[in-house]
């Protein structure tokens, strides 16, 4: 053996010179150094389970099927894994079929399996599948009773949901902090404080209820049952708090009514430290402070949203938005909804509900138009915002249109929306269309109103009785809007013995102290010319309002008493009630009766004084009390001097004067404006042509009549009615041929 020259010792075999020994020495072999490679189904599974945390279920379902391809076996924890991936993108299907797969490879029986294959059911909402399941589990652990608990909680089976609860207990199973927590949301839900107290009990005697999840469950499911001292005592209780603890007092406190005690919790909050405001707090307590009215103080908080950056949340700026809206503050509604960076489609019905509640009808609508084209599609909330738009403005095509939508969207089976398509086709005149709506959809008390109404503001009066009466055989309860449309309904009929059974009915019902029912007595009663009748009603009226003395006036002033009317209108001060612009009118028609001259412009510069703004009728009647007196070019020159055009009640004032003075060329001068005005409306052409006739001007005559068959101005149908022995017949003449309509006494 030959010695190295490095060492007298050195070896051939442990000579660094050797290359043999080099080579071996810098390349060791791998397995000395590294793990052997895990197997594949291993990868996937790990694989799995990270793209199933990051929300990424489809990805998750695409690596189980790779895995398949690749004939490699899953093992008993790919298939919980991909379970819970199906689980959370709702594929029922594929969950199906691995269940299939489960049962083919016997691990239905492993207990893992077993109750990711039940929360997977109930995520999917098949809870006839879940309940299968664990029934035919061999062992059943907490983690089991906890999921059939809480798939029943999330799929709002709030009975069933405590039902389990109670057999989990009676099985003996050890109840944790999951169990409690999963079902007193469902004694919240259902308001069963009995079982929430027990349930509260058993944790207690567990020594579950000192942990925070729990205290928290518990102080909510006081709230929602409305034991509000429990939730309170409770919530005092705890010794540690979070943001969840004073989330859910609060908003309960709010969710009962109780707005001073929720912003007491707030402010307290703010000054604690255990918690701070967030985007729950804020969304929660903005609703309290519009009930009570402190919109600065709503704009503070709006401040120090700003302030900690949470005003760009969907759900704080959607409660700013109807904070501002039932404010009155269309402006900033609109200013916190363009800031929005994120808009849902609760931000777009929060700002369709805020342009219609601040008379912005138009833009209302075309919100509509802008949501579909922002990609979220309009709901049930949706139109039943923008439909009374619509109505206000009798926008019958819009209407139309929206109506389509509704139907597109299956929105138009909902009670609300259909009882705003009511409403909709009633206030644009289309009743009969608004009846079939009715007829095609569910009904209840206020889609019958909403149709009696409509009815007794129209030609057909009789129908809204037919439906008080209906509703009445149908099992629904009349209301105070079913008495004002029926009692309307009366008056323009002149059914006084219908009327006057309905006014019994109301007795019984304890409505006919309503102060909107007492007034629609008085509206009755005075146009059935029982003025008697009307003010011994209106002397029982606890609390009168500015509606029962204008009726009182107004009544008094046809039947003549003018004295009586003008008493009542000097006493409205006395009495504290402030006068309206119908005040007003009452008076001035009153004056306008009665030939009162110096009194009627005594009351109209009254009205200058106090600011109230003259409107159309208040010149009318100026003018119309003027045009009695003979006053004629006076009556013109208040017509000149007026801010604004005149409408047809004033021009036609002063043509019905000229037509009793004989004043021909003045006449001439207002028809022609009405001829603009109301081409369509026959009788001021027919005024004019007997104006000309009784004179002898026979061709200016001709004239008239020759421009009214021209523009098509036809006589209205007149109707008359007879009282009979069992109701009422409404006889009236269209298109040549009788029609009548009974109605039969209630």
């Amino acid at each position: 053996m030959v010695a190295c020259d490095q060492s007298p010792s050195c070896t051939p075999s442990s000579c660094t010179r050797n290359p043999s020994t080099k080579r071996s020495n810098s390349t060791p072999k791998p397995s000395l150094l590294l793990p052997a490679p895990p197997p594949l189904p291993l990868l996937h599974n790990s694989l799995i389970r990270a793209l199933s945390a990051s929300h990424l279920p489809i990805l998750s379902l695409l690596t189980y099927n790779s895995l398949i391809r690749s004939d490699l076996a899953p093992d008993d924890r790919t298939y919980p894994l991909t379970l819970k991936a199906c689980a959370d993108s709702k594929s029922l299907h594929k969950g199906r079929e691995l269940h299939s797969s489960v049962t083919k490879l016997g691990l239905d029986s492993d207990t893992f399996v077993g109750n990711t294959l039940l929360s997977f059911y109930g995520a999917c909402g098949e809870l006839d599948d879940a309940r299968k399941v664990f029934d035919e589990m061999r062992h059943r652990d907490v983690v089991s009773w906890n999921s059939i608990v809480s798939v029943n909680l999330s799929n709002g089976r709030w009975l069933d949901c405590m039902g389990w609860f109670r057999r989990m207990v009676r099985s003996r199973v050890e109840v944790n902090e999951v169990s409690v927590v999963s079902v007193l949301p469902a004694a919240g839900a259902t308001g069963s404080e009995g079982f929430g107290m027990g349930v509260h009990g058993y944790a207690t005697k567990l020594g579950l209820a000192s942990q925070i999840r729990v205290s928290n469950a518990i102080v909510d499911m006081y709230g929602k049952c409305g034991e509000m001292d429990g939730a309170v005592r409770v919530f005092c209780g705890m010794k540690e708090r979070n943001d969840v603890s004073w989330n859910s007092v609060l908003g309960n406190l709010v969710h009962v009514g109780m707005f001073e005690d929720a912003l007491r919790v707030f402010r307290d909050m703010l000054v604690n430290v255990e918690a701070k405001p967030n985007t729950v707090t804020i969304s929660s307590l903005l609703p309290a402070l519009v009930e009570l009215g402190l919109f600065r103080l709503g704009r503070e908080v709006h401040g120090y949203c700003v302030r900690i950056v949470i005003d760009s949340d969907v759900y704080v700026a959607n409660s700013l938005i109807d904070m501002y809206a039932k404010g009155g503050c269309m402006n900033k509604a609109t200013d916190v909804f363009d800031r929005m960076k994120i808009k849902n489609v609760v931000s777009w019905n929060a700002m369709i509900a805020n342009l219609a509640q601040n008379g912005a009808h138009l833009e209302a609508i075309e919100h509509v138009i802008h949501m579909q084209n922002n990609g979220d599609c309009p709901n049930s909330v949706t139109f039943t915002n923008v439909l009374p738009a619509c109505a206000r403005i009798s926008s019958l095509n819009k209407g139309k249109e929206i109506h389509a939508l509704s139907i597109r969207d299956g929105s138009y089976l909902d009670l609300f929306v259909s009882n705003a398509l009511i409403d909709m086709y009633a206030k644009c005149g289309r009743l009969h269309t608004a009846r079939r709506v009715f007829e095609v959809s569910d009904r209840d008390q206020v889609s019958y109103n909403t149709l009696i109404v409509g009815y007794s503001q129209s030609s057909c009066c009789s129908e809204a009785l037919h439906l008080f009466l209906e509703m009445q055989l149908v099992g629904l309860r009349h209301d105070v809007v079913s008495f004002m449309g029926a009692l309307s309904a009366c008056g323009n009929l002149s059914a006084f013995k219908q009327g006057k059974e309905i006014h019994c009915l109301s007795i019984r019902k304890f409505l006919d102290t309503h102060i909107f029912v007492s007034n629609s007595l008085l509206d009755f009663y005075i146009k059935s010319g029982r003025i008697d009748i009307a003010r011994k009603i209106f002397d029982r009226i606890p609390k009168r309002d500015v509606a029962s003395w204008n009726a009182m006036i107004l009544g008094y002033g046809v039947q003549g008493e003018l004295e009586m009317a003008i008493g009542l209108f000097d006493m409205m001060e006395s009495e504290g009630i402030e006068h309206d612009h119908v005040s007003f009118i009452a008076v001035l028609s009153a004056c306008s009766h009665g030939g009162l001259v110096e009194r009627g412009k005594k009351y109209f510069q009254k009205m200058l004084v106090r600011n109230l703004k003259p409107m159309q009728m208040h010149y009318a009647s100026m003018v119309d009390t003027l045009g009695r007196a003979g006053l004629l070019r006076e009556a013109e020159e208040l017509i000149k001097g007026m801010p604004y055009e005149a409408d047809s009640n004033v021009w036609g004032a002063l043509l019905g004067a000229c037509r009793v003075h004989g004043d021909i060329e003045m006449g001439r001068r207002a028809a022609e404006r009405l001829f603009v005005l109301k081409p369509e409306h026959c009788g001021y052409y027919v005024l004019m042509a007997n104006m000309y006739a009784e004179v002898g001007r026979w061709e200016e005559a001709d004239k008239i009549r020759g421009l009214m068959r021209s523009k098509s101005a036809k006589k209205n149908p007149g109707c008359s009615w007879i009282e009979t022995g069992d109701g009422v017949q409404v006889e009236g003449n269209e298109d040549e041929r009788m029609q009548s309509c009974n109605y039969l006494m209630l």
